[in-house]
């Protein structure tokens, strides 16, 4: 199959996005980039309520996954974020049932970065600054440091399925060749350990396993720059961006989980959201380009030679008028224009003409990539989804959670449906005990951090809730709820 490559013209006003009033309930205080961590585990405030594990046994919790398990958000992992994780309020919780210590991989620092030989390999966080006038992500400047050690959170931003049980993930020789990953390299017990045998080596008593967002999350945030693996369970021939073979997946998931439960642990699994309703790409439109009389003359001549090409081919019978409507690209001035897309699915033409690209103008049914507010007036790369792939996107999380429901009924797991979770989120929001509404709404929500994947403080206790209930109901326990407002959902400078 074909690499799938996109390109966009136009231009957005992305700080149009954030023009809000700021409600105190969703914001944190600036940012205090130099804190020691904290103390991890502690139990939350007492309570007449009589907390048991039920049949389960907390003793010794291990929390295995991608960035989501790790606490990642506002694009980096840090000191705040990683306290903020959803299994770090878990453990919280299960403290007060017979729960153990829980152990972090602390970042230095609320920075996020870090360097491996000096060479810079993980990248700083985003916070809100208004130094501009308007409320813009920005990076956070310095550059941060690491510590390694054995730690009951083994969650790694960036892993696949696959990668949990695959040797040299976090061997340091491997960063520049791409076979390892930095954030693993930091925790790994070996160069040639895995995930899931540091996982084992601490004997679990439960477990949580949230993985398979990257499988598909790389491709979508690309902008689909990536093959669609189906059919191939060779993960050695796979880039990056490409979409796991869902056979893979399920021979992958299913051999964690063997090993998971060996020694008779019990567990919590959760299955994937559909990453397209993810604020990354919900919150910039398709039609974000205002152009004045001049500009739009201009634009409108630079097209007209493509478009008459397209009648010419209707003519000759090459393509049809529905074709011809859907690829002629026009320009009017002081409305919503839409961006123009290179889009692989259309009809090739350049056999007639290497002028006539596949090229179409963006319609509602595309989902614009958050970071196409950095654009203005380029051609660039990435920053769209088509409605092909998005059916892609669609398909695979279809198989991957058929595969993680039926994994739960085998191993007699605790399961948490995180897809039913965002589409309340997406589609209503949730209403929290104090009257304060979350929301998937970009920068003004409070359910998702300024990366618009990951969860914010507040969208990780809401989620770290949706797990312990779904514990207490699967293990007869009685445990602890985290309280969503006593988290914030987004950092000020």
């Amino acid at each position: 199959m074909k690499l799938q490559m996109k390109k966009v013209y136009g231009i957005l006003a992305f700080s149009n996005l954030l023009f809000f009033s700021c409600s105190t309930d969703n914001l944190q205080q600036p940012l205090d980039n130099s804190l020691p961590p904290p103390e991890m585990g502690d139990p939350m405030p007492p309570s007449t309520t009589e907390y048991t594990s039920g049949d389960a046994d907390f003793s010794n919790f291990v929390a295995v996954g991608n960035s989501l398990t790790a606490g990642f958000s506002d694009n980096a992992l840090f000191i705040d974020g990683q306290t903020a994780s959803f299994p770090n309020m878990m453990a919280s919780s299960f403290a007060q049932a017979g729960g153990g210590s829980f152990s972090i991989p602390f970042m230095a620092d609320n920075l996020g970065g870090a360097t491996f030989n000096g060479i810079p390999v993980l990248g700083n966080r985003l916070f809100l600054s208004f130094a501009s006038g308007t409320p813009l992500p920005t990076l956070v400047e310095g550059m941060g440091t690491t510590e390694t050690g054995p730690f009951n959170n083994l969650g790694v931003p960036g892993a696949k399925s696959y990668h949990l049980m695959a040797t040299g993930y976090g061997n340091l020789s491997g960063l520049v060749a791409g076979t390892a990953n930095p954030y693993y390299a930091r925790i790994a017990s070996s160069p040639n350990a895995t995930v899931i045998g540091d996982a084992m080596a601490q004997t679990p008593t439960f477990f949580s396993l949230w993985i398979g967002n990257n499988d598909i999350l790389s491709f979508a945030t690309s902008g689909g720059i990536g093959i669609n693996q189906l059919g191939n369970s060779d993960p050695s021939t796979y880039d990056n961006n490409d979409v796991t073979d869902p056979i893979l997946f399920e021979q992958t998931f299913n051999g964690i989980l063997q090993n998971m439960t060996t020694d008779g642990a019990k567990g919590v699994i959760a299955n994937l959201p559909n990453v397209t309703s993810i604020p990354n790409f919900t919150t910039v439109p398709y039609n974000s380009i205002f152009l004045d009389e001049v500009t739009v003359e201009q634009a409108n001549a630079a097209y007209a030679d493509y478009n008459e090409g397209l009648a010419q081919l209707q003519t000759s019978g090459e393509i049809t008028a529905e074709e011809v409507a859907l690829r002629t690209i026009s320009f009017s001035a002081d409305v919503p224009n839409a961006a123009v897309i290179i889009d692989e699915d259309l009809t090739d033409l350049t056999s007639f003409d290497p002028a006539l690209l596949n090229i179409r103008q963006a319609t509602a049914n595309d989902l614009m990539v958050l970071l196409g507010f950095t654009f203005i007036g380029t051609l660039a790369d990435e920053w769209v989804l088509t409605p092909e792939e998005q059916t892609i996107i669609t398909d695979a999380t279809t198989a991957f959670n058929q595969t993680i429901a039926n994994a739960a009924a085998t191993y007699n797991l605790a399961f948490v449906d995180a897809n039913a979770f965002l589409a309340e989120l997406n589609a209503t929001g949730i209403t929290l005990d104090d009257g304060t509404q979350v929301t998937a709404t970009f920068g003004t929500g409070g359910g998702f951090s300024l990366d618009g994947v990951h969860p914010s403080p507040r969208g990780y206790a809401l989620l770290a809730n949706k797990f312990i209930e779904e514990i207490e109901a699967k293990y007869g326990a009685i445990l602890a709820k985290v309280s969503p407002e006593e988290f914030k959902g987004v950092y000020l400078d």
